[in-house]
């Protein structure tokens, strides 16, 4: 990696909001090794509090959390943000209707877990590319 990739992968805030403290170690760990600085919220308040203030350029959002559900977060920050803000949507959830709703609320990816995390290195590098 040159020094100017690795510059520009460094400005990237990342903003993980899972209430799985395995999943948030795992990603935070593999996306840390790659450079970017991360941001982590363990419930749907906290982690849309977060969102409002720190303002990431990528945010990586657990559908099934306490408090708020992913789904209720991004609704929020569909309403209240001008530019939407780059999303990827994990969940356990097998639904298909759940994955068409995230699909229009605009997420722009979503992943069923349990995934390889290839697969997610992959969607973050081309969403912040």
């Amino acid at each position: 990696m040159t020094t100017e990739q690795s510059e520009k992968i460094a400005a990237k805030r990342i903003l993980l909001v899972d209430d799985d403290s395995e999943i948030v170690e795992s990603i935070r760990l593999a996306l840390e090794a790659r450079g970017y600085k991360i941001l982590v919220a363990r419930d749907g308040n906290q982690g849309l509090a977060m969102a409002e203030r720190e303002d990431p350029d990528l945010l990586i959002l657990d559908m099934m959390m306490p408090k708020r559900s992913g789904f209720l977060v991004l609704e929020k920050l569909r309403r209240t943000r001008p530019v939407p803000m780059r999303v990827i949507m994990i969940t356990a959830n097998e639904g298909s209707r759940h994955k068409a709703y995230a699909e229009m609320l605009g997420v722009d990816d979503y992943i069923r877990k349990p995934f390889a995390m290839d697969r997610l290195m992959e969607s973050v590098q081309r969403l912040l590319a």
